[in-house]
């Protein structure tokens, strides 16, 4: 029987389902909670007896969801900054207010670990190698609502109720239930292979902390077993690796060793200010944590997997396409719609 019952928020999502077959792996219970607005991405792991699965709103589920759950991994949200920009109050109403009632519930539930999927977008635009101690310069909805739910957070740590704030640098690799073409990585192998063309965004003279998807969730669990919890407790750790810092300009010629017909052209606007390396060596420093996966491992399997069909780029792929699309089709079908039916008497 497992020992510890895990709950992953957001366990809909890239990185949060991938998660949830790692800890099943482990023997770990786990429970699943999200709004699966990508759908049902977890059907073919239902006959797990270690899962239990909920949809339900962060905003206002019940705290006794919470019931017996010792570590809570926060991975829920409007992801990523452009999607976070589409509505800017909901963003906050999700972001911030949902942590905060997540993390009330869970401490009055009595879990141990409160473990928050932050950003090393916080950050914004420096030409510093910026450690957690680095001031913080957003530049975006999505990162102004991590600074304000770490921010809160931190203020309801406490060696009984432990909350750690891991910044997440921008994540790469394959996650097969949800697929995300909207991060640098995966989105110049997907048009590498496809077009042999990949666009350099503002001429490439950014900056861009890199993390394998796998590598990401290693750092979560690693804090999730962390045997001295005073050491992760009241914490932010960034995540990535010290030597995955890339200019986007130097990321896309790595793509010429694999694709070597592939043609670079350069985009002089970016919308996206972002801009910023990362220092790793706290976490490496407090509990041993460092990155095994390259930029590389990333390409060669996300190259593989749409080769074999094990993914594709659809709609879903695209998170703000996407969100757009059911904001767009949640308005057709209100008008639509017959009281809760659409074609059927």
């Amino acid at each position: 029987m497992p020992t510890q019952r895990i709950a992953v928020t957001g366990a809909g999502g890239y990185i949060g389902s991938r998660m949830v077959e790692r800890l099943l792996a482990k023997d770990v219970a786990v429970l699943a909670l999200d709004r699966f607005f990508f759908g049902d991405v977890l059907s073919d792991l239902r006959s797990d007896s270690k899962l239990t699965i909920v949809k339900d709103d962060i905003r206002t589920c019940a705290e006794s969801v919470f019931k017996n759950v010792d570590v809570v991994i926060h991975l829920a949200a409007l992801s990523n900054d452009p999607s976070a920009d589409l509505n800017p109050s909901l963003t906050e109403s999700i972001n911030y207010e949902g942590t905060l009632h997540l993390a009330n519930i869970a401490k009055e539930q009595g879990v141990k670990r409160f473990i928050f999927s932050s950003s090393c977008s916080v950050y914004g635009a420096s030409p510093d190698l910026l450690t957690e101690e680095s001031p913080l310069a957003p530049v975006s909805t999505y990162a102004r609502s991590k600074i304000m739910a770490e921010q809160r957070l931190l203020e309801l740590s406490s060696l009984k109720f432990a909350v750690t704030s891991l910044r997440n640098a921008t994540v790469y690799g394959v996650s097969k239930r949800r697929m995300r073409f909207d991060l640098v990585v995966n989105l110049m192998t997907l048009h590498a292979l496809r077009t042999n063309r990949i666009f350099i965004m503002g001429c490439g003279q950014q900056w861009r902390p890199l993390v394998h998807i796998d590598d990401a969730i290693d750092a979560f669990l690693l804090v999730a077993d962390y045997p001295e919890i005073s050491a992760v407790e009241g914490q932010i750790f960034n995540i990535g690796s010290n030597n995955q810092n890339f200019m986007v300009s130097t990321l896309a010629h790595k793509f010429k060793s694999v694709f070597p017909e592939v043609a670079l052209e350069t985009v002089p606007d970016d919308p996206d200010r972002r801009d910023y390396r990362v220092c790793v060596d706290k976490i490496t420093r407090t509990i041993g944590f460092k990155a095994r996966r390259t930029v590389d491992d990333g390409i060669a399997e996300v190259r593989r997997d749409l080769n074999s069909g094990e993914i594709s780029d659809t709609l879903r792929t695209i998170t703000v396409k996407y969100y757009k699309y059911l904001l767009e089709a949640d308005v057709i079908l209100r008008f639509v719609k017959m009281g809760d039916r659409l074609f059927d008497l």
